[in-house]
């Protein structure tokens, strides 16, 4: 078996739920579940941020014109089922269905046609960026699938491959240094600050200058180095044997 990483990245106006992410920075979507069949798509997605995030997320998801998943830019005549299974003041738990038309297709039926049953899917969301997670068979035909996939996604979205490693189940499939590379606003961010000497002691800059000189709200930066960090920390973790790491005296 195999872990396929790749990710797509929206452009305004394509996707009604990647413009409520950049919109509010501090919110994020992850799939619980995702199935497919050739007739149809399910899934659970569970969303957190604030409150106002979470009002225009499930707003998105109602819309008309959208279908979770669907890669048709206009309305593709499906009929979708979306049900709130769970709100609270930070977290989001949304179910879709669609039922597919002729010209409906999404990222699990186009993986569906090229690399056959027995997927699994794992996705997480956000700002514009949209990261997928498939696994699926050594032998699965991985180029095929992704030059169709470009085709389908046309030029409103972005695509990236990131990761294609076999499973390890002593590891989880993920070697050292070859965990998902941040997405492009946390990198920019990450290293605008070591340019500027953020991280240095004592610092050549603080937050509000660097986030002048990137031209992004104070807090929106922050919240990308917290993410940033958070994401690297946890990799290194991962990685190392807590046993080996020195004990300062």
């Amino acid at each position: 078996m195999r872990e396929f990483v790749f990710a797509l990245e929206y452009e305004t106006d394509t996707n009604p739920v990647a413009d409520v992410l950049a919109e509010y920075p501090a919110a994020s979507i992850r799939s619980l579940s995702c199935h497919v069949t050739e007739d149809s798509l399910w899934r659970v997605d569970h969303a957190e941020g604030p409150p106002e995030a979470l009002e225009a997320l499930e707003e998105a998801y109602k819309t008309a014109d959208f279908f979770a998943d669907c890669l048709v830019k206009d309305d593709c005549g499906a009929e979708c089922e979306v049900q709130v299974l769970d709100r609270s003041s930070d977290t989001l738990v949304v179910y879709t269905y669609w039922d597919r038309t002729e010209i409906c297709t999404s990222v699990p039926h186009v993986a569906l046609e090229y690399l056959g049953e027995g997927l699994l899917f794992e996705t997480y969301r956000e700002s514009r960026r949209y990261r997928w997670r498939i696994v699926l068979g050594s032998d699965a035909p991985i180029h095929d699938f992704f030059d169709a996939l470009g085709e389908e996604v046309g030029e409103c979205t972005g695509m990236e491959m990131l990761r294609l490693t076999e499973l390890d189940p002593d590891h989880g499939g993920v070697e050292p240094g070859d965990e998902t590379p941040l997405p492009s606003e946390q990198r920019a961010a990450l290293r605008a600050a070591v340019e500027h000497g953020y991280y240095e002691t004592p610092r050549r800059t603080d937050l509000s200058e660097l986030a002048k000189r990137l031209d992004v709200p104070r807090s929106t930066l922050s919240y990308r180095l917290r993410r940033a960090e958070a994401s690297l920390a946890t990799g290194f973790v991962t990685n190392e044997s807590l046993e080996a790491l020195p004990v300062e005296p």
